[in-house]
């Protein structure tokens, strides 16, 4: 475990929450996808193989639309469990009487092998887990000198809304704490990365109802926090959450409709080079010394 694992995020519940059932992406992680894949048109370099972190929360939209737009490579799913990547699988893969599953190049279940793919993909993943270093450890491993990393995940501002409200109730908090961009990048390079680039938005939803509200949140996630509600709240509890809700969250600008704000953050980064350290004796992994050798004969991005 790594000594920096995220302080407000209870292992166990999140490795209960990666465990549970997918049937879709929320409508946010799909749009949140839409919007890191546009930056890929920045990217010279197209990818013969590549992973996709967890793509049944992340949306499945985005995982057809990159097989598209890279027909020639192999894919790897990764996924919390053997049973969610059977499901990635069947659900991306056309019917045998279809011409395009023959023509498609393969794709691949588990973690694939070092240095085995050129593009690692997580949309909306690294916020929700409790090692995130190994995580990013796990990316480092995979990808291939010069391959590059496209994450994205929630920053420290989001909920910030209903935050407030369950600080004004004295209530736990309703979610563990994200972390701030720059320290992502920082993780980054500490981990092996080079030319780290970060960026955020915020993107601000707005809701009818608070039902409409609470069931959204359920689908993005669960409050993962080791100091929140240690037992499920009965209906008089549900009742004042929605009419606190109702009252604090009204936007008049907005036509009075409940509003939340999502930070989202951005990440991009590339895998150098092994660098050699200089010592009177030094040692090298073979796969540290092909990456030297392919990058010094001018392989490029």
């Amino acid at each position: 475990m790594s000594q920096h694992r995220p302080p407000t995020i209870a292992p166990v519940a999140a490795a209960r929450w990666a465990q549970q059932p997918v049937q879709a992406a929320p409508w946010l992680h799909d749009e949140v996808a839409r919007r890191m894949a546009e930056r890929l048109q920045w990217i010279k370099r197209s990818p013969t193989s590549w992973a996709n972190w967890q793509p049944l929360r992340g949306g499945m939209d985005a995982h057809a639309e990159l097989r598209k737009r890279y027909p020639g490579a192999e894919t790897w799913v990764v996924e919390s469990s053997p049973a969610l990547e059977r499901q990635v699988l069947d659900a991306s893969t056309e019917a045998w009487w279809k011409p395009g599953r023959w023509s498609a190049a393969a794709q691949h279940a588990g973690m694939p092998p070092p240095g085995g793919v050129q593009m690692v993909w997580s949309n909306m993943l690294l916020h929700q887990v409790a090692d995130p270093q190994a995580l990013i450890a796990d990316w480092h491993r995979a990808l291939a000198v010069d391959g590059f990393l496209m994450f994205s995940c929630l920053g420290p501002d989001s909920l910030l809304e209903l935050r407030r409200v369950y600080a004004a109730l004295g209530w736990p908090p309703p979610g563990h704490a994200f972390t701030d961009m720059h320290d992502w990048g920082d993780m980054l390079v500490q981990a092996g990365f080079a030319e780290p680039i970060m960026d955020m938005e915020r993107i601000r939803l707005t809701y009818a109802t608070p039902d409409k509200l609470l069931e959204d949140l359920r689908g993005l996630g669960r409050n993962l926090h080791p100091e929140r509600f240690g037992a499920l709240r009965g209906r008089r509890w549900h009742a004042q959450l929605r009419a606190e809700l109702a009252q604090r969250l009204a936007d008049v600008a907005e036509q009075g409709r409940l509003t939340l704000t999502f930070e989202i953050v951005y990440g991009h980064a590339f895998r150098p080079a092994a660098r050699v350290p200089v010592a009177p004796q030094s040692a090298v992994s073979l796969q540290d010394m092909r990456g030297l050798l392919r990058h010094g004969k001018g392989e490029g991005r």
